[in-house]
């Protein structure tokens, strides 16, 4: 497990006001995170390789060369981390790495199913709760029938740091293999199992402009707050309105049942209705079965396009929440109580997360110049 002991390089603002919140799968704390992102990386490798030739079947220890800007440090910051959290990572730019990994040392499984669909293969990028990069048993029969490639890294288990390697290795993985493969933009879908269920439903949210749909395997957290915290607000409406969730968890598997039930209450609270439900029938906390994973395939392939109106007013309702809470931190300043104003501001950040960043570091650059 990696030590929680502050670094002398991080932030003792962050470390006080806890803008980086921590992540449940594997018990890793992102402030481990921003140190890992402020230590200087070796050279980006080359462009990646076009593969001439698509060979099926299961491909292991495949080593990736391509970088994506998606995967950038400062990038995947903006997305997945709150404004105030930004705020300090902006005064280490200079000393961030750009990418948090070395392909050169990373290895990945890829399974490609035996017949290529016309419309172009479907993508799933698969997160692990464990340490290697395996496909789960049974799962190659659902991905030959629904036309998709798989793709997992290694080491990038529960025990993994998620914003320094389960993240950017999910997006890496993504982003060589759409290099390399016919893929259709509209069917690249992330998962995960357990713990990397979690993580993929964080990716998901903070990447809605490159996966169009998360199959959550029995794990999943509420959104709108530290456990997974909202992006901006572009992001966060394309999510809303094209993002499909299917959570698939064994009807025994009490624990993460009541966790996805809070995590779709979550899901309608910020406007998000594109979720469905597989329940696997006397099955406990295990992976997908082989049905339920076609099922599941099928589903994501099933978007239908949210209720305009519905959205709207879901949104409109947020957004008349925010004004009222951002008013709130504004009135404290007025009444000369910067301290009250940013332990408000502090609340702030993390319930809204990006879609408040605008606002949220003006309120910072305000406050800052009262204390």
């Amino acid at each position: 497990m990696q030590s929680s002991t502050p670094s002398p390089i991080m932030p003792s603002r962050v470390l006080r006001h806890g803008h980086f919140p921590r992540i449940a799968s594997g018990g890793v704390n992102s402030r481990a995170g921003l140190v890992a992102l402020v230590v200087l990386m070796l050279p980006l490798g080359a462009s990646p390789q076009e593969s001439s030739e698509i060979v099926p079947g299961l491909q292991r220890n495949v080593i990736f060369s391509g970088y994506s800007t998606l995967s950038r440090s400062t990038e995947i910051a903006r997305r997945a981390l709150s404004p105030l959290a930004n705020v300090e990572i902006a005064r280490f730019s200079a000393q961030l790495r750009p990418q948090a990994v070395d392909l050169a040392q990373e290895r990945f499984s890829v399974y490609v199913p035996a017949q290529r669909p016309s419309r172009g293969y479907a993508l799933l990028v698969f997160i692990p709760p464990w340490p290697d990069a395996r496909l789960p048993p049974g799962w190659a029969p659902a991905l030959d029938a629904n036309g998709v490639i798989f793709v997992s890294a290694a080491r990038s288990g529960n025990e993994e740091n998620v914003i320094d390697r389960r993240i950017p290795l999910a997006l890496l993985g993504a982003y060589n293999i759409l290099q390399r493969y016919p893929v259709d933009p509209e069917r690249v879908y992330i998962g995960g199992f357990s713990g990397g269920s979690r993580v993929a439903m964080r990716t998901a949210l903070a990447y809605a402009d490159l996966f169009r749909g998360a199959l959550l395997n029995a794990g999943s957290d509420p959104i709108g707050g530290a456990e997974a915290l909202l992006p901006p607000d572009d992001l966060l409406a394309q999510f809303q309105s094209s993002t499909r969730l299917v959570y698939v968890t064994g009807s025994d598997d009490s624990w993460n049942i009541q966790h996805d039930m809070i995590s779709r209450d979550s899901m309608t609270a910020w406007c998000v209705f594109g979720t469905r439900v597989e329940s696997m029938l006397k099955v406990g906390h295990d992976a997908a079965t082989l049905y339920s994973l076609r099922r599941a395939l099928s589903t994501l392939d099933q978007r239908a396009p949210a209720d305009p109106a519905k959205l709207a007013a879901c949104r409109a309702r947020v957004a008349q929440e925010l004004a009222a809470d951002l008013q709130r931190v504004a009135d404290l300043l007025e009444r000369d109580k910067p301290h009250d104003a940013w332990r408000s501001l502090t609340k702030l950040d993390i319930r809204y997360g990006g879609l408040a960043a605008t606002e949220s570091i003006q309120l910072e650059q305000r406050i800052g110049s009262r204390r």
